[in-house]
């Protein structure tokens, strides 16, 4: 059934895009769609890319991370391709109790992608390197 769920989420994520191309915005049908699938962490999610919080990161080599400044300003790790997140929730929502498919953080990623609503930074190899194995790494330096 998660499979079928994740399907429907890459659906509704390739409709946001294109309501963003014809319409400019999320239409109501696809507003409600998502609220279905995702129920209240949409709300946040929407805030969270409404207020810019999604960026970016791509190595010279093309791997991709994304950080979300989260609701209490703390940094988190998302990887996109693997539907992945460093907060307490993807852990304790989405692996252990499996009541969701993805946190707020990640939904976020794939809406602010899909909106075109990422901000983007160039990081080198290393750099990559150590946001992954140092989730709390922040480096303000290169905004």
């Amino acid at each position: 059934m998660a499979l079928s769920l994740r399907h429907v989420a890459d659906q509704l994520f390739s409709e946001v895009r294109l309501a963003k191309e014809k319409h400019g915005h999320l239409t109501d049908e696809i507003l409600s769609a998502l609220h279905f699938v995702f129920h209240q962490p949409l709300v946040h999610a929407l805030d969270l890319v409404d207020q810019k919080n999604v960026t970016k990161l791509t190595t010279p080599g093309g791997r991709v991370l994304y950080q979300v400044v989260g609701s209490s300003n703390q940094l988190y790790n998302c990887l996109i391709t693997g539907n992945f997140c460093t907060c307490p929730s993807y852990t304790f929502t989405v692996l252990v109790k499996m009541d969701s498919l993805m946190c707020k953080h990640l939904l976020a990623v794939h809406l602010a992608e899909a909106l075109g609503e990422c901000r983007t930074r160039d990081i080198t190899d290393e750099d990559f390197v150590a946001y992954m194995c140092y989730d709390s790494v922040t480096d303000n330096t290169k905004n």
